[in-house]
């Protein structure tokens, strides 16, 4: 990547697009806040438990996002996730490197965009890549050691973070009239993998030219997203429209992945989303990829598949590895797992 104010290198360039010209700023989106605690055993029954969920099915239907407020997860925390996150990055490249995925292949650790075409343009972004759960698949030899308690500090975040999804599978799987352990037993299993991502986007001179990441739709059941306090930069396509998803404090964003849309049967929607390029600031987020053991086969759950709305997909595999390729190919990973 160039230094900031340099033209950026070619294999950067966003030439075309088939989901629309880059816009750093767009109309800004009408994202819901959810507050996830009235989902709590002795708040779901309640007369504003049901409100938020009709509002969570609303909001999972329409642009498969939302923002989590009530989560349980302290402001000052999420501060030391975000401080933990930065202070790795800021460290010089030689320790850094340390981590590097190159060292030591595969996915994970440290490093920019993996090349796997020619064709392939690359994001505008460093990434520290960690599986955290199971705990036996940590390669805890890329789990930096500075800054001091980063594990500790990565371990404690994604325990939270697992806590809450389980609450809302429940919610979700409640709003759709569905038994409440109808999207959970899938996704969190015993096995079931929890992979986090420390996003860093340094500034870009031409940041209507270049992107963070690329459109695209996580291959997860559920993501979950912490949001750099200041800088702007994820945006969602809603109506074939890119909306920005405003910075709102102490809430956490949640996005559906492609793997919820195949167990709801399309009910729920997977967001194609983006992340923009800031021309003077840093921007940082840490995202938790929640998705089943690869060899759990998924499918749409019974209840959603009727006369008005037949089965839409496949059952499927090891769906992470078909997003992974399709993306990769510029290809849109659900369209090849219909039926």
């Amino acid at each position: 990547m160039s230094i900031k104010g340099e033209e950026p290198p070619p294999q950067y360039i966003v030439k075309e697009s088939k989901f629309g010209a880059i816009e750093s700023s767009p109309e800004l989106g009408q994202i819901p806040i959810i507050d996830v605690s009235l989902f709590s055993p002795s708040s779901i029954d309640s007369k504003q438990a049901k409100i938020e969920l009709d509002k969570l099915r609303t909001a999972l239907t329409s642009s498969g996002c939302f923002q989590a407020i009530g989560h349980g997860i302290s402001s000052s925390f999420l501060d030391k996730v975000r401080k933990a996150a930065t202070q790795f990055f800021e460290l010089p490249v030689e320790e850094k490197q340390k981590y590097s995925r190159e060292i030591y292949g595969g996915r994970e650790g440290y490093g920019e965009d993996i090349i796997v075409s020619e064709k392939q343009v690359l994001d505008w972004s460093y990434r520290l890549i960690l599986h955290v759960f199971p705990e036996d698949h940590r390669r805890l030899d890329l789990w930096p050691e500075n800054p001091n308690g980063f594990g500790e500090v990565v371990h404690e975040y994604a325990t939270k973070v697992k806590f809450m999804m389980g609450v809302l599978f429940k919610a979700m799987a409640k709003s759709l009239n569905l038994e409440e352990d109808s999207f959970s037993d899938k996704l969190l299993g015993e096995r079931a993998l929890m992979q986090a991502r420390f996003n860093f986007y340094p500034p870009c001179s031409r940041s209507d030219q270049v992107l963070g990441v690329k459109p695209h739709t996580d291959r997860s059941g559920v993501t979950v997203l912490l949001q750099d306090k200041e800088v702007e930069g994820l945006q969602v396509l809603v109506d074939d429209k890119w909306v920005r998803v405003p910075i709102v404090p102490h809430a956490i964003v949640v996005n559906l992945g492609d793997q919820m849309q195949i167990m709801s049967n399309g009910v729920f929607k997977s967001p194609m989303h983006r992340v923009v390029t800031n021309p003077e600031r840093m921007r940082l987020s840490v995202a938790l990829f929640n998705e089943p053991d690869p060899e759990t086969e998924i499918s749409p759950v019974e209840k959603l598949i009727d006369e008005t709305r037949p089965r839409v997909y496949k059952n499927v595999k090891n769906y992470g590895r078909i997003n992974y390729e399709c993306y990769q190919r510029g290809e849109i990973a659900l369209e090849t797992v219909k039926i």
